[in-house]
C-alpha cells in the first residue's frame, strides 16, 4: 500500500527518524491537528489517541486541553506515564484518524 508523508507548513524537522503524519490508503496517523487538516480532514476524523505523559501530575491539565480539541463524542484512547523523546516534553500524543474519500 503506497503512503504519502504529510508535513504541515512550518513544521520543524523531527529530531528522530519519523514523519509528522502519513496518509496511507485513506488512513492518517498524526500527532497534531495540522497534519489532519493538511490531509483534508478534521479532528472529528480521529478514531484513536495514544497518550504518553511524563508525569501523572499533568493528567488533569492534559484532559482540559484534550477536551478543547475533542468536544462532543471523544475518540477511543489510552494514557500511560513513561519517558518521552525529549526531556522538556510533558506529553506526546499519537493519533489515528480515518479520512474518507470525498
Amino acid at each position: 500500500m503506497p503512503k504519502t508523508v504529510i508535513t504541515p507548513p512550518g513544521t520543524r524537522t523531527p529530531i528522530a527518524p519519523f514523519s509528522p503524519g502519513t496518509l496511507a490508503d485513506g488512513v492518517v496517523l498524526e500527532t497534531i491537528k495540522s497534519v489532519i487538516e493538511t490531509a483534508g480532514g478534521t479532528m472529528h476524523d480521529v478514531t484513536m489517541n495514544h497518550i504518553f505523559l511524563k508525569d501523572w501530575a499533568d493528567y488533569a491539565a492534559m484532559n482540559k486541553v484534550y477536551a478543547e480539541f475533542f468536544p462532543g463524542d471523544k475518540p477511543a484512547r489510552f494514557c500511560i506515564v513513561c519517558g518521552l523523546v525529549r526531556p522538556d516534553f510533558l506529553v506526546e500524543i499519537a493519533s489515528i484518524a480515518h479520512i474518507g474519500v470525498k
